[in-house]
Protein backbone atom coordinates (compact mmCIF):
# COMPACT_ATOMS: atom_id res chain seq x y z
CA UNK A 1 0.00 0.00 0.00
CA UNK A 2 0.98 3.54 -0.40
CA UNK A 3 0.49 5.96 2.06
CA UNK A 4 -0.43 10.00 1.29
CA UNK A 5 -1.13 13.29 3.48
CA UNK A 6 -3.10 15.36 1.45
CA UNK A 7 -2.87 19.18 2.79
CA UNK A 8 -5.53 21.34 1.48
CA UNK A 9 -3.86 24.26 0.64
CA UNK A 10 -1.32 22.29 -2.10
CA UNK A 11 -4.49 20.15 -3.38
CA UNK A 12 -4.23 20.12 -7.34
CA UNK A 13 -6.39 17.42 -8.50
CA UNK A 14 -9.45 16.30 -6.22
CA UNK A 15 -9.91 13.66 -8.17
CA UNK A 16 -6.87 11.80 -7.17
CA UNK A 17 -8.73 11.53 -3.89
CA UNK A 18 -11.71 8.98 -5.10
CA UNK A 19 -10.45 5.18 -4.22
CA UNK A 20 -8.22 5.95 -1.32
CA UNK A 21 -9.30 5.07 2.14
CA UNK A 22 -9.14 7.59 5.23
CA UNK A 23 -6.90 6.84 7.93
CA UNK A 24 -8.89 9.07 10.60
CA UNK A 25 -12.59 10.88 10.91
CA UNK A 26 -13.56 13.68 8.92
CA UNK A 27 -15.66 15.96 10.82
CA UNK A 28 -17.83 19.35 10.18
CA UNK A 29 -17.82 22.73 12.36
CA UNK A 30 -19.79 21.41 14.99
CA UNK A 31 -17.39 18.17 15.99
CA UNK A 32 -19.94 15.86 14.21
CA UNK A 33 -18.40 12.36 12.18
CA UNK A 34 -18.99 12.95 8.26
CA UNK A 35 -16.80 10.36 7.04
CA UNK A 36 -15.46 7.54 9.64
CA UNK A 37 -11.91 6.14 9.39
CA UNK A 38 -11.40 3.64 6.98
CA UNK A 39 -13.83 4.75 4.12
CA UNK A 40 -13.16 4.39 1.00
CA UNK A 41 -13.82 7.65 -0.74
CA UNK A 42 -15.91 7.79 -4.08
CA UNK A 43 -15.94 10.75 -6.95
CA UNK A 44 -19.59 11.34 -5.66
CA UNK A 45 -17.95 12.13 -2.25
CA UNK A 46 -15.11 14.34 -3.15
CA UNK A 47 -17.53 17.62 -2.89
CA UNK A 48 -18.76 17.17 0.04
CA UNK A 49 -15.73 16.19 1.31
CA UNK A 50 -14.25 19.55 0.06
CA UNK A 51 -16.77 21.67 2.26
CA UNK A 52 -15.27 20.57 5.66
CA UNK A 53 -13.38 22.23 7.50
CA UNK A 54 -10.09 19.94 7.29
CA UNK A 55 -6.37 20.70 6.77
CA UNK A 56 -4.96 17.46 5.79
CA UNK A 57 -5.78 14.11 5.06
CA UNK A 58 -3.97 11.18 5.73
CA UNK A 59 -4.99 8.17 3.16
CA UNK A 60 -3.67 5.21 2.15
CA UNK A 61 -3.73 3.78 -2.03
CA UNK A 62 -4.46 0.28 -2.28
CA UNK A 63 -1.88 -1.29 -4.48
CA UNK A 64 -2.55 -4.75 -6.24
CA UNK A 65 -3.23 -7.70 -4.80
CA UNK A 66 -4.53 -5.73 -1.73
CA UNK A 67 -7.96 -6.11 0.13
CA UNK A 68 -9.74 -3.57 2.48
CA UNK A 69 -10.67 -4.53 5.91
CA UNK A 70 -14.15 -5.11 5.35
CA UNK A 71 -13.92 -7.58 2.37
CA UNK A 72 -10.85 -8.93 4.08
CA UNK A 73 -12.15 -9.09 7.16
CA UNK A 74 -15.44 -11.48 6.29
CA UNK A 75 -13.33 -13.61 4.40
CA UNK A 76 -11.82 -14.78 7.49
CA UNK A 77 -14.56 -14.55 9.55
CA UNK A 78 -16.64 -16.76 6.81
CA UNK A 79 -13.59 -19.27 7.00
CA UNK A 80 -13.69 -18.90 11.12
CA UNK A 81 -17.30 -19.99 11.47
CA UNK A 82 -18.12 -23.05 12.10
CA UNK A 83 -21.21 -25.29 13.14
CA UNK A 84 -23.54 -22.99 14.72
CA UNK A 85 -22.57 -19.99 14.24
CA UNK A 86 -23.49 -16.98 11.55
CA UNK A 87 -21.55 -13.94 10.80
CA UNK A 88 -23.50 -10.93 11.19
CA UNK A 89 -23.00 -7.31 10.08
CA UNK A 90 -20.00 -4.84 9.96
CA UNK A 91 -19.54 -2.75 12.40
CA UNK A 92 -16.42 -0.81 14.34
CA UNK A 93 -13.79 -2.55 11.53
CA UNK A 94 -15.07 -5.69 12.53
CA UNK A 95 -17.44 -8.42 11.65
CA UNK A 96 -19.21 -10.88 14.52
CA UNK A 97 -19.49 -13.85 14.93
CA UNK A 98 -23.29 -15.08 15.93
CA UNK A 99 -24.54 -18.31 17.64
CA UNK A 100 -27.22 -19.16 15.86
CA UNK A 101 -28.32 -21.52 18.72
CA UNK A 102 -27.91 -22.35 22.91
CA UNK A 103 -24.97 -24.37 23.45
CA UNK A 104 -21.55 -24.78 24.90
CA UNK A 105 -18.70 -22.33 23.41
CA UNK A 106 -16.32 -24.27 21.64
CA UNK A 107 -12.91 -22.68 20.64
CA UNK A 108 -10.03 -24.31 18.82
CA UNK A 109 -7.51 -22.56 20.61
CA UNK A 110 -4.63 -23.87 18.68
CA UNK A 111 -5.78 -22.87 15.37
CA UNK A 112 -6.97 -19.60 16.91
CA UNK A 113 -3.47 -18.81 17.68
CA UNK A 114 -2.42 -19.98 14.11
CA UNK A 115 -4.80 -17.58 12.56
CA UNK A 116 -3.39 -14.28 14.94
CA UNK A 117 -0.06 -15.28 13.91
CA UNK A 118 -0.67 -14.10 10.32
CA UNK A 119 0.14 -10.58 10.32
CA UNK A 120 -2.87 -8.31 10.23
CA UNK A 121 -5.35 -11.10 10.63
CA UNK A 122 -7.32 -11.01 14.06
CA UNK A 123 -9.78 -12.98 15.55
CA UNK A 124 -10.52 -12.47 19.26
CA UNK A 125 -13.19 -14.64 21.12
CA UNK A 126 -15.28 -15.52 24.19
CA UNK A 127 -13.60 -18.17 26.62
CA UNK A 128 -14.16 -21.51 25.33
CA UNK A 129 -16.89 -23.28 27.47
CA UNK A 130 -19.35 -21.00 27.62
CA UNK A 131 -22.57 -21.01 27.43
CA UNK A 132 -23.74 -19.22 24.41
CA UNK A 133 -27.47 -18.20 24.09
CA UNK A 134 -28.89 -17.77 20.17
CA UNK A 135 -28.23 -14.09 18.75
CA UNK A 136 -25.09 -13.92 20.89
CA UNK A 137 -22.01 -12.36 20.08
CA UNK A 138 -19.78 -15.52 20.66
CA UNK A 139 -16.68 -13.72 18.83
CA UNK A 140 -15.45 -11.14 16.16
CA UNK A 141 -13.06 -10.82 13.35
CA UNK A 142 -11.42 -8.56 11.34
CA UNK A 143 -7.67 -7.14 9.73
CA UNK A 144 -5.78 -4.78 12.21
CA UNK A 145 -4.65 -2.29 9.28
CA UNK A 146 -6.99 -0.82 6.68
CA UNK A 147 -6.26 -3.05 4.02
CA UNK A 148 -3.58 -6.62 3.73
CA UNK A 149 -2.73 -8.19 1.35
CA UNK A 150 -4.81 -10.91 -0.14
CA UNK A 151 -2.01 -13.66 0.36
CA UNK A 152 -2.15 -13.00 3.99
CA UNK A 153 -5.90 -13.08 3.87
CA UNK A 154 -5.69 -16.58 1.93
CA UNK A 155 -3.73 -17.74 4.03
CA UNK A 156 -5.67 -16.65 7.40
CA UNK A 157 -8.33 -18.13 5.82
CA UNK A 158 -6.64 -21.62 5.24
CA UNK A 159 -5.96 -22.51 9.09
CA UNK A 160 -9.68 -21.10 10.26
CA UNK A 161 -11.16 -23.29 7.48
CA UNK A 162 -9.32 -26.68 8.78
CA UNK A 163 -11.41 -28.49 10.99
CA UNK A 164 -14.96 -26.64 10.15
CA UNK A 165 -14.03 -23.63 11.53
CA UNK A 166 -12.25 -22.06 14.43
CA UNK A 167 -15.51 -20.95 16.75
CA UNK A 168 -18.09 -23.37 16.92
CA UNK A 169 -21.42 -23.86 19.22
CA UNK A 170 -22.41 -26.88 20.34
CA UNK A 171 -25.86 -27.63 21.01
CA UNK A 172 -27.62 -28.92 24.25
CA UNK A 173 -29.04 -32.33 23.46
CA UNK A 174 -33.19 -33.15 25.35
CA UNK A 175 -32.06 -35.62 27.73
CA UNK A 176 -34.32 -37.04 30.19
CA UNK A 177 -33.06 -36.49 33.49
CA UNK A 178 -33.42 -38.13 37.25
CA UNK A 179 -32.73 -37.20 40.21
CA UNK A 180 -32.20 -39.79 43.48
CA UNK A 181 -32.75 -37.46 46.86
CA UNK A 182 -32.01 -38.88 50.27
CA UNK A 183 -35.61 -38.17 52.42
CA UNK A 184 -33.51 -36.87 55.49
CA UNK A 185 -32.94 -33.44 53.76
CA UNK A 186 -36.54 -32.69 55.02
CA UNK A 187 -39.76 -31.83 53.25
CA UNK A 188 -39.03 -28.44 52.39
CA UNK A 189 -35.43 -28.49 51.19
CA UNK A 190 -36.27 -31.39 48.84
CA UNK A 191 -39.33 -29.23 47.57
CA UNK A 192 -37.27 -26.44 47.24
CA UNK A 193 -34.38 -29.07 45.60
CA UNK A 194 -36.81 -30.07 42.81
CA UNK A 195 -38.12 -26.61 41.90
CA UNK A 196 -34.32 -25.29 41.53
CA UNK A 197 -33.05 -28.80 39.42
CA UNK A 198 -36.15 -28.52 37.38
CA UNK A 199 -35.67 -24.92 36.77
CA UNK A 200 -32.21 -25.89 35.24
CA UNK A 201 -33.06 -29.07 33.38
CA UNK A 202 -36.08 -27.09 31.50
CA UNK A 203 -33.48 -24.23 30.31
CA UNK A 204 -31.53 -26.74 28.94
CA UNK A 205 -34.64 -28.48 26.33
CA UNK A 206 -34.37 -31.41 28.93
CA UNK A 207 -36.89 -33.06 31.27
CA UNK A 208 -36.81 -33.84 34.90
CA UNK A 209 -38.57 -37.17 35.86
CA UNK A 210 -40.28 -36.76 39.29
CA UNK A 211 -37.39 -37.26 41.89
CA UNK A 212 -36.89 -40.74 43.63
CA UNK A 213 -37.16 -39.63 47.47
CA UNK A 214 -35.70 -42.87 48.75
CA UNK A 215 -34.97 -43.79 52.76
CA UNK A 216 -30.88 -43.30 53.67
CA UNK A 217 -30.09 -46.67 52.90
CA UNK A 218 -27.79 -48.63 50.26
CA UNK A 219 -30.77 -50.29 49.38
CA UNK A 220 -32.43 -47.88 48.68
CA UNK A 221 -30.38 -45.74 46.87
CA UNK A 222 -29.31 -48.88 44.53
CA UNK A 223 -32.97 -48.93 43.66
CA UNK A 224 -33.84 -45.29 43.41
CA UNK A 225 -30.65 -45.25 40.28
CA UNK A 226 -32.08 -48.60 39.05
CA UNK A 227 -35.62 -47.49 38.78
CA UNK A 228 -34.95 -44.34 36.79
CA UNK A 229 -32.88 -45.94 34.78
CA UNK A 230 -35.47 -48.49 33.56
CA UNK A 231 -37.80 -45.12 33.18
CA UNK A 232 -35.26 -43.59 30.52
CA UNK A 233 -32.90 -41.17 32.54
CA UNK A 234 -30.21 -40.91 30.84
CA UNK A 235 -28.48 -38.26 33.82
CA UNK A 236 -28.85 -39.66 37.23
CA UNK A 237 -28.44 -36.72 40.02
CA UNK A 238 -27.81 -38.10 43.62
CA UNK A 239 -28.25 -35.43 46.13
CA UNK A 240 -28.23 -35.37 49.96
CA UNK A 241 -24.75 -37.82 50.69
CA UNK A 242 -22.41 -36.46 52.98
CA UNK A 243 -19.97 -36.76 50.47
CA UNK A 244 -17.18 -37.05 52.69
CA UNK A 245 -18.02 -40.22 54.26
CA UNK A 246 -17.00 -43.35 52.47
CA UNK A 247 -20.17 -45.42 54.16
CA UNK A 248 -22.84 -42.61 53.17
CA UNK A 249 -25.78 -44.95 52.11
CA UNK A 250 -25.62 -42.73 48.49
CA UNK A 251 -22.02 -44.98 48.01
CA UNK A 252 -22.71 -48.10 49.44
CA UNK A 253 -25.43 -48.06 47.37
CA UNK A 254 -23.34 -47.65 43.83
CA UNK A 255 -21.31 -50.31 45.48
CA UNK A 256 -24.29 -52.42 45.77
CA UNK A 257 -24.51 -52.11 42.02
CA UNK A 258 -21.09 -52.75 41.25
CA UNK A 259 -20.67 -48.54 40.09
CA UNK A 260 -17.08 -47.24 40.71
CA UNK A 261 -16.95 -43.22 41.09
CA UNK A 262 -14.86 -42.01 38.13
CA UNK A 263 -13.79 -39.46 40.27
CA UNK A 264 -14.79 -37.69 43.73
CA UNK A 265 -13.94 -34.38 44.37
CA UNK A 266 -13.27 -31.51 41.87
CA UNK A 267 -10.43 -29.00 42.28
CA UNK A 268 -12.92 -25.71 42.13
CA UNK A 269 -14.91 -23.99 45.00
CA UNK A 270 -17.61 -23.58 45.82
CA UNK A 271 -18.87 -27.58 44.70
CA UNK A 272 -15.34 -29.23 45.49
CA UNK A 273 -17.11 -31.90 46.56
CA UNK A 274 -19.06 -33.30 43.25
CA UNK A 275 -18.04 -36.06 42.16
CA UNK A 276 -18.67 -38.80 39.43
CA UNK A 277 -19.67 -42.08 38.17
CA UNK A 278 -20.90 -44.19 35.08
CA UNK A 279 -24.11 -46.73 35.09
CA UNK A 280 -23.46 -48.20 31.81
CA UNK A 281 -23.55 -45.07 29.57
CA UNK A 282 -25.78 -43.00 32.16
CA UNK A 283 -23.47 -40.78 34.32
CA UNK A 284 -24.13 -40.16 37.56
CA UNK A 285 -23.60 -36.68 39.38
CA UNK A 286 -23.24 -36.12 42.91
CA UNK A 287 -24.42 -32.66 43.52
CA UNK A 288 -22.65 -31.20 46.30
CA UNK A 289 -24.61 -29.91 49.21
CA UNK A 290 -24.10 -25.93 48.35
CA UNK A 291 -25.77 -26.66 45.18
CA UNK A 292 -28.87 -27.88 46.15
CA UNK A 293 -30.93 -24.79 45.39
CA UNK A 294 -29.98 -21.55 44.19
CA UNK A 295 -26.18 -21.42 44.05
CA UNK A 296 -24.18 -21.77 41.07
CA UNK A 297 -21.28 -24.38 41.94
CA UNK A 298 -19.09 -26.49 40.01
CA UNK A 299 -22.38 -28.55 39.28
CA UNK A 300 -23.57 -25.90 36.96
CA UNK A 301 -20.33 -26.16 34.88
CA UNK A 302 -20.61 -29.61 34.58
CA UNK A 303 -24.10 -30.23 33.55
CA UNK A 304 -24.11 -28.00 30.44
CA UNK A 305 -21.32 -30.31 29.05
CA UNK A 306 -23.01 -33.71 29.96
CA UNK A 307 -26.61 -32.20 28.49
CA UNK A 308 -24.25 -31.41 25.19
CA UNK A 309 -23.86 -35.24 25.53
CA UNK A 310 -20.10 -34.97 26.42
CA UNK A 311 -18.52 -37.76 28.43
CA UNK A 312 -16.60 -36.10 31.07
CA UNK A 313 -13.47 -38.10 31.93
CA UNK A 314 -11.66 -37.74 35.52
CA UNK A 315 -8.77 -35.72 33.31
CA UNK A 316 -11.47 -33.38 32.35
CA UNK A 317 -12.69 -32.43 35.48
CA UNK A 318 -9.26 -32.16 36.92
CA UNK A 319 -8.94 -29.77 34.44
CA UNK A 320 -11.39 -27.20 35.82
CA UNK A 321 -8.62 -26.12 38.53
CA UNK A 322 -7.61 -23.77 35.99
CA UNK A 323 -10.20 -20.80 36.59
CA UNK A 324 -12.11 -22.73 39.86
CA UNK A 325 -12.04 -19.71 42.03
CA UNK A 326 -15.91 -19.63 41.24
CA UNK A 327 -16.40 -15.65 42.23
CA UNK A 328 -19.06 -13.60 40.86
CA UNK A 329 -16.60 -12.34 38.75
CA UNK A 330 -16.76 -15.42 36.99
CA UNK A 331 -20.40 -15.53 36.87
CA UNK A 332 -20.28 -15.22 32.83
CA UNK A 333 -19.13 -18.93 32.97
CA UNK A 334 -22.67 -19.96 34.41
CA UNK A 335 -26.20 -20.58 32.28
CA UNK A 336 -28.56 -17.66 32.61
CA UNK A 337 -30.96 -19.81 34.48
CA UNK A 338 -33.44 -16.47 34.84
CA UNK A 339 -32.87 -13.99 32.69
CA UNK A 340 -33.95 -11.46 35.49
CA UNK A 341 -30.66 -12.78 37.27
CA UNK A 342 -27.39 -12.59 37.61
CA UNK A 343 -25.69 -16.01 35.25
CA UNK A 344 -26.43 -19.30 37.86
CA UNK A 345 -28.68 -17.78 40.23
CA UNK A 346 -32.37 -18.59 40.08
CA UNK A 347 -33.24 -16.48 43.70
Amino acid sequence: MKTHLVRRDELRTRERLAGMTLCHEVRDAQGATVFTKGAVLSASDIPALMELPWSELHLIEREAGELHEEEAGIRIAQAAAGDGIDVGKFSGGSWPLVATRRGILDVDMERLRRVNSVEGACVYTLYAGQIAEAAEIVARAKITPFVLAEGRVCEAERIAREEGGVVRVRPFVPMTVGAVVKESLGEKAMTRFQEALERKVDWFGSRLLPPSFVPPTAEAVAEGVESLVAAGARVIIIAGAKAMDPLDPAFLGLDRMGVRLDRFGVPAHPGSLFWIAHVKEVPILGMPTCGLFSKATVFDLVLPRVLAGERLSSATLAELGHGGMLTRDVSYRFPQYDPTKSRGALE
